[in-house]
């Protein structure tokens, strides 16, 4: 059986989990490290498995949030937060791929204003294209860079107080802490753009392929 876009992601996802918790472990025992060298590490395995513990927590409750939550945390928006239901009034008309004329044509001359109203008119035209690889590949890299942001998130609400808490110098961990925010930041600025794609090469392969 196909694996689902979402399972596609899941590696990707796994290695993003693993490289942040044992970056954590770094950064947690980085002082011991410094002193011992290599052989700390080994000294403080005993601290990886409560980080690794952690990390597989953060991958099972990224499972919990719905996708209106998610995108809530990438396009900053409490209502109406996935792309579609901007689709038509804003991206559709930022986007010069998008044939405007045939795009009325296709609503009989008048576009749907109301947010809920876009989304529904966009995922009708979504449906029967999902399939193209331009849509499943832009679909896929959404997904993943949309799961990544929330992970982002709850890795700021998990590693971020326990370094605050746990490091002995307080200006390592505020310095983790930023980096935290920083990858967030980063990660929700391209799961925005990506989701944003995604919308508008629907809208961009239907004017081209309508007569």
């Amino acid at each position: 059986m196909a694996k689902s876009l979402k399972e596609q992601n899941d590696r990707a996802l796994w290695m993003v989990i693993a490289f942040n918790a044992l970056f954590f472990f770094g950064v947690l025992n980085a002082n011991a490290i410094q002193i011992d060298g290599l052989s700390a590490i080994f000294k403080h395995l005993a601290t990886l498995a409560p980080v690794g513990i952690a990390a597989i927590v953060v991958k099972v409750v990224n499972a919990l949030p719905s996708a209106d939550v998610k995108a809530t945390l990438v396009f900053w928006r409490l209502k109406h937060a996935p792309p579609g239901h901007r689709a038509f009034s804003v991206y559709a008309q930022q986007d010069t791929r998008i044939n405007q004329q045939r795009l009325k044509t296709i609503f009989k001359g008048t576009l749907p204003s109301d947010p809920a109203d876009q989304n529904a008119a966009w995922y009708k035209l979504y449906r029967p294209l999902r399939d193209d690889v331009i849509i499943s590949s832009a679909h896929k890299l959404f997904l993943l860079l949309r799961d990544y942001t929330a992970i982002c998130a709850l890795l700021i609400l998990t590693f971020g107080p326990w370094a605050l808490i746990g490091m002995a110098s307080k200006n390592v961990a505020a310095g983790y802490v930023a980096i935290l925010l920083g990858q967030y930041l980063i990660v929700r600025m391209a799961a925005a753009n990506a989701g944003i794609r995604m919308v508008t090469n629907v809208l961009a392969l239907k004017t081209a392929i309508s007569k």
